[in-house]
């Protein structure tokens, strides 16, 4: 036991011996400080305690710091292209769909399987650039384990804003569906499953008291809940309202799932500040996201995946299978209608139902579907951080800012897929890859 408490401790430090030091330089050829805006070229990010205090021209040293060489820690980064940390505000990094897998699987295991199963999820994403995500959707005490481990350095991963469970009516998209009552009384743990305005009011209270940051809901029915319910609306109109305010006058914003128009529109009514999905757009929509100034969170990866999974898993239920074969065909024209109509749309991929650590695949598909590469990155950066309500701390790369920085071989201005391939990875001033 000693031994391997000892070579624990030997790795957590290897892992993080370039930060040693209190003040990192790192020299960039191109740096993209603020995506949306030009890169610049030949610029050195002056890095202390986790903080950028400055970024210069030129390839600052030591000397040029009046330090010495043994107080910095210099990162040459000047044949990349380097850019703020990623953020994903769509996932679910304590667990992946396995096309092969018995989907009755979960009758078998634990609680720790799963939070030995989160490790290489947390460390992938992070890995491939995304330095912070939102998980919509957890078991709370998996979620909120999983994100003090973060923040403690024991594991590898993204900062976690976690939404703990969500709101859901019984029998829609997030309650628990397909096995005897028996079963699903003995291992459903949900405390957001509600009905009626007072009820769901309290569900975001129970929400809030298990830790949840935000409040994510299930306007509408979902593609991977087994039931033959639809994708339309599932919370009332009174029901959306009064989540809605409680979850504001707790200080927490709202994340609606959400496919249809009908419900997609009902949500935004009622004051949501994120539409997560957003299959079905129609003028109205287009006309109240403007209007409330709220953000669409495309989520184009999970369509593409689950109609790629469709295809060699024989295990999909039918409900879910015809869900699929309904709703991935009509995601692209509704996210070329918010672009086209400037609806602020911000980053999230749904990771989970696809693998973690391919979370870039969804700026292949945002680009191919008609956005520039720069407003891509803007969406998991400026917009992303300005949606989480940490656009102080997130978002560029400037005085002041939490020191989260990624770095590619190539310009993902000219070949958004260099994305796929993050060669640096930087969260709050510790190196993770190199």
């Amino acid at each position: 036991m000693k031994k391997s408490v000892v070579l624990l401790t030997i790795s957590i430090c290897f892992s993080f011996f370039i930060n040693a030091q209190n003040i990192t330089i790192i020299h960039t050829g191109t740096l993209l400080d603020t995506p949306g805006d030009d890169p610049k070229n030949n610029r050195s990010i002056i890095i202390e305690n986790g903080i950028i205090k400055d970024v210069k021209k030129g390839f600052v040293s030591a000397k040029d710091l009046d330090l010495t060489e043994t107080d910095v820690a210099i990162i040459d980064l000047k044949n990349k292209f380097v850019l703020p940390g990623l953020i994903d505000l769509h996932t679910h990094i304590t667990k992946e769909r396995e096309p092969g897998k018995n989907p009755h699987e979960w009758t078998t295991l634990n609680d720790e399987d799963y939070a030995f199963r989160a490790v290489p999820y947390l460390k992938r994403t992070l890995h491939a650039g995304f330095t912070t995500v939102r998980n919509l959707g957890a078991d709370p005490n998996l979620i909120n384990a999983a994100k003090r481990s973060v923040n403690m350095g024991v594991v590898e991963g993204p900062r976690i804003i976690a939404s703990t469970g969500a709101v859901s009516p019984t029998g829609g998209h997030a309650d628990f569906h397909g096995y005897r009552h028996e079963i699903l009384e003995a291992v459903d743990k949900r405390v957001g499953i509600c009905n009626g305005p007072d009820d769901c009011s309290r569900a975001v209270r129970d929400l809030v008291k298990q830790g949840a940051d935000v409040i994510k809901i299930t306007a509408t029915g979902g593609v991977l809940s087994n039931t033959n319910a639809g994708v339309g609306q599932q919370l009332t109109d009174d029901e959306l309202r009064s989540i809605v305010e409680t979850a504001h006058s707790l200080g927490r914003k709202v994340a609606a799932h959400a496919h249809e128009a009908e419900g997609v529109n009902a949500a935004l009514r009622a004051g949501v500040n994120s539409i997560e999905h957003g299959s079905y757009l129609n003028d109205e929509s287009i006309k109240l996201f403007l209007e409330k100034d709220a953000y669409l969170v495309p989520t184009l990866l999970a369509g593409v995946s689950v109609a790629e999974e469709l295809k060699i898993n024989k295990n999909i239920p039918a409900n879910v299978a015809e869900k699929i074969l309904q709703v991935a065909p009509v995601v692209e024209a509704s996210f070329k209608k918010a672009l086209k109509a400037k609806v602020k749309i911000a980053f999230g991929t749904d990771s989970g139902v696809s693998k973690h650590g391919t979370n870039a695949r969804e700026f292949e598909i945002m680009v191919a579907y008609g956005m520039d590469e720069n407003e891509a990155i803007k969406s998991a950066t400026v917009t992303a951080s300005e949606l989480l309500g940490m656009s102080e701390k997130l978002g560029t790369i400037e005085t002041g800012k939490i020191a989260d920085i990624i770095a590619v071989g190539g310009s993902p201005l000219e070949n958004i897929s260099t994305l796929m391939h993050v060669t640096f990875v930087m969260k709050a001033g510790i190196v993770y890859k190199k």
